[in-house]
This record gives C-alpha cells, structure tokens and sequence, in this order.
C-alpha cells in the first residue's frame, strides 16, 4: 500500500553520468550516490485506522503496589494486507506491546515473563530508579523465566518507553518489534487545559522504518556506506502501514516516540502549520514552544499539540533531518529522506479545546558551578574515550546527591546520540551556544551532530548502588552493540566501587 521512489535530483544525476563517462572505476559510486535516499511523500495510501496500544491492565496487591504483566513471546502479522505474513515479536501480542500507565508516587511491579527462545531483558527507558531495576545488559531473563523488578515513580508526567537492552543484540530485539510505552502522571500536569483521553485526544505516535523482503519478512540490510545500522523505506506507526488518525476534537496531542534503531526524523505537517510542543523527553517544558518541525533521534520523545479545522486532512511527515555531517551523511544516512508519517481526518463537527497554555511546568536549573566533576565523553569508531563497552568493566563513579556536567562529543563523521539511563538531564550548551526550546527541558537522549559539543549537567539522587551499573551509550543501537556503550555507578559518599555482576549472570526471576 507503500510506494517508494529514489531521491534522484537532477543535478545528482548529471554527477552520476560524469562519473560513468569520465571517471570510469568511480562510475558505481556515482550511480550508488544516486540512486541513494527514500521519499514517499505523496506515496502513501492512509487507507488503515491507526492502531492505538491498549493500556495494560494492572492490579493493586496486598502491599499497595501497581502490579502489571507483560509477557515476550513470539508472533506474526499481515503489515500490508497482501497475506505474507511476517515473522515479529512483541509484549502481551505479536508486535509492540500494551501502554503502562502510573502515577508519580506510586509503587509499581512489573512481571516480565519471558516466551522467547532466547535471553532477553527489558529496560525501562527514561525512567529514575535502582539499577539493578533498570533491565539493562546486567539483568537479562532466561527463557521461562519471569522477572519482577519494583520501584517507587518519584518523576514527573512524562512519555517513557521499555524495550529489550540485551548486550549485543538489542538492535535485533527491537527492530522485531519489542517496545512499548510507560506513561507518568503527576498533579501538576493533571491541572494543564491538556488533551489528556488516552485514544481520543492524546495519542500514541510510536514511529519505526522497516524493510521487508520478497517473502514478507522484516529485511536488516546495512548501509555500508553510511555505517549507522538499518534504514529501512516503509513506516510503521504504532505498527501500522499507512495509518490514518480520525480527529474528534479541535486539538490534538501526539506523543510523538522515535523508535527507530537507527533513523532520525524531522517531523512536521505537510502544509508547514505550527504546532505546540509542551514536552520532551523528561516531560513538560517551561514553556509552550510554537514550532514547525522538531527533530527526533532514535529514543528521543516530543509531546505536541496540533489545531485542526473541521473536515480538513493533514498529513503529518517527516523531511530530511539536518544530521550536520555533511553531504556524504546526508545522502546515506537519511539526511535526505522524506516520508508521510500518518493523516490525520478531521470529523465535520469538533469538540472544542482549550487552547495550551504558555506556562507549562517549572523548572528548577541546574547550576554548572555547583558541580563536582566534569567529565569528557567523546564518541569515535565504535567506542567512546577510545574504549568498547566491557560487561565487567565499570568506568567511572558519580556520589549521590551530587551534580556532574559532562561534555559529549562526537568525533567522527558519522551520526551518533547520547542516551544515559537513570537521570534526566539539562542541555547547557549546545556547540557552545544556548540550546533551542526543543532542548530547553528535561531529557535523557540527545542528538550528537559531528564536532559539536553538547554540554550537560545531571544530577544524581535517591539510588546508589557501588556494583550494579547504569549504561550510557549511543542509541543508533547497531553502535551500541557493537560496543559504544559504558558503565557507571551511583555511590554513596564515601564509598568505593564495587565490583559489577559476573559475565553471563541473570536478574533474579522464578
């Protein structure tokens, strides 16, 4: 129900002849040059309902936790109704899984069981809490076995995902189709004049690219060239091929997730209208920002609320990323791709809405002079400050109840992000300049351009742990399985650190 047509631009072309007439052994470099790139901007048939992630049912037990079960199992699905099914995985289903939903204070467990034939782990992307409840790299769960981590939510409103984080093969694990949503609620945000009906008004945006073969099946072919993982040329929205959103209300909000393993977006509307986004990754911003595109690295969020007239249909897409590495990035990394991402069909008749307020949550900032150390991360290769992730290796230490900036950079040419787990941070700096208003909140994953710093500051609080590590890494998770990724641990003042779990070892399950 997808068309795709090559970015070929004249003057790319022309490039192309030059090199075949006059270059001779560079001739298959032009014509690759060329024919690189995806568009499917007036390609796409919006003829199928966007499926909307159910919310997980859930149980209070006898200690007054929220209890929910998620199980990882196997499956298939028709993603474009031709009758070839593909083989996928998911949570409670056989691609994706359902909405987890709790309330800041609240004491949550999640039974994860695991289905799968092989290890796996499930981490818990944006969310504060222990490490050794975190499903990293150092708590997979065996085939059979169920694992029950628990916490306290002490953060704010916010639209966090889960996805596997098996060392070495999340990529893998994600791209068949292992994610899902784990929404915060808090006071603060609950008093907002927001579009807050889950399905009706506040809607689950969860984008992917995949490929498919000839027989059907999700196809992970790499980009040589550009060495950031797998592109594919379809989307998936909320696992659904050419979706269309029916719109009841005057606005909407699209809680907007990049779960692609590799991709950025630029997402935005066809008619260039402008939107306001109210949040990012930790949630609510300051301020409402009035934009017309805001970019999105893979596992970056973006919460933001459109104004649609009666009967109108508004497509929105997603152009060319500005990926700041050049035209040989541009061409082969998706700089120059273009997709219809999902329309959204305005009913004859609207409910009102509020419109968005321009004060939105307070925001308490972190003072750069009150840090304690200030670290240099730099992304090369496929390691960072020139070392590959090592499972018994711990990097470095933070104290509890202390505040770091770290510099971030990439120092290659090819594109990176940064993902820390645990904290959410503030962006300082951005290549030495203040950051745009779609940096101005909180957050916990951030596009890395080549050769342009980005300075953060963290704050570290509640959990120490001086064995069991969080993970920092890029979240092109090809790069991150192939090892640029580290450890840390929280410490508490004054101690030392440990030692982390053994190579191979499981998170505790029955």
């Amino acid at each position: 129900m997808t068309t795709r047509r090559p970015l070929a631009r004249v003057l790319v072309g022309v490039l192309a002849v030059v090199l075949v007439l006059c270059c001779g052994g560079v001739a298959v470099g032009g014509w690759a040059f060329a024919r690189a790139g995806t568009d499917t901007v007036g390609e796409v048939d919006f003829v199928r309902p966007l499926a909307v992630p159910p919310l997980a049912a859930s149980r209070v037990d006898g200690q007054g936790r929220r209890v929910f079960d998620l199980l990882a199992r196997e499956g298939s699905r028709d993603f474009r109704g031709d009758g070839r099914r593909t083989r996928t995985a998911g949570f409670d289903g056989d691609f994706l899984g359902p909405t987890l939903r709790a309330k800041r204070g609240e004491r949550v467990v999640v039974n994860v069981v695991n289905r799968l034939p092989e290890e796996t782990s499930v981490h818990w992307h944006g969310m504060h809490l222990p490490a050794r409840m975190d499903g990293g790299p150092h708590q997979t769960i065996r085939p059979g076995a169920t694992w029950s981590p628990s916490w306290r939510v002490d953060q704010p409103a916010a639209t966090l995902w889960y996805h596997p984080h098996p060392h070495g093969a999340t990529e893998e694990h994600v791209y068949r189709g292992l994610a899902g949503l784990f929404l915060l609620d808090d006071d603060r945000e609950a008093a907002l004049p927001l579009p807050r009906h889950y399905g009706v008004d506040d809607i689950p945006v969860i984008v992917q690219d995949r490929s498919f073969s000839g027989s059907g099946q999700f196809r992970r072919t790499r980009n040589t060239i550009s060495s950031i993982g797998v592109l594919g040329d379809t989307l998936l929205v909320n696992g659904t091929v050419g979706p269309y959103l029916d719109v009841t209300t005057e606005r909407v909000r699209l809680r907007l997730v990049n779960a692609s393993t590799a991709r950025l977006y630029d997402f935005g509307f066809a008619d260039g209208r402008r939107f306001d986004l109210i949040a990012s990754d930790g949630g609510l911003l300051p301020r409402t920002a009035r934009l017309d595109r805001v970019r999105l690295s893979p596992g970056e969020r973006a919460e933001i609320v459109v104004t649609v007239r009666p009967g109108e249909r508004i497509t929105l897409r997603s152009t060319g990323p500005d990926l700041g590495a050049g035209a040989l990035a541009d061409r082969f990394a998706g700089g120059r791709d273009r997709f219809d991402v999902l329309e959204l069909r305005a009913a004859d008749r609207l409910v009102a809405s509020p419109a968005v307020p321009d004060a939105l949550a307070p925001m308490d900032r972190l003072d750069p002079a009150s840090a304690t150390t200030t670290r240099t991360l730099e992304f090369l290769g496929r390691g960072i400050n020139g070392r590959s992730m090592e499972l018994d290796r711990i990097d470095f230490a933070a104290t509890r109840d202390t505040t770091e900036v770290w510099e971030v950079v990439n120092r290659d040419g090819t594109p990176h992000n940064f993902h820390v787990h645990d904290v959410q941070f503030q962006v300082l700096t951005d290549g030495g300049e203040a950051p745009p208003p779609a940096l101005g909140g909180w957050k916990d994953t951030v596009y890395l351009p080549p050769h342009r710093p980005i300075r953060i500051a963290l704050r570290f609080t509640d959990h120490s742990d001086p064995d069991v590590p969080y993970m920092y890494h890029c979240h092109l998770l090809y790069h991150e399985d192939a090892g640029m990724m580290g450890q840390f641990v929280v410490v508490a003042p004054g101690q030392s650190v440990g030692r982390p779990p053994r190579h191979g070892a499981h998170a505790p399950h029955r």
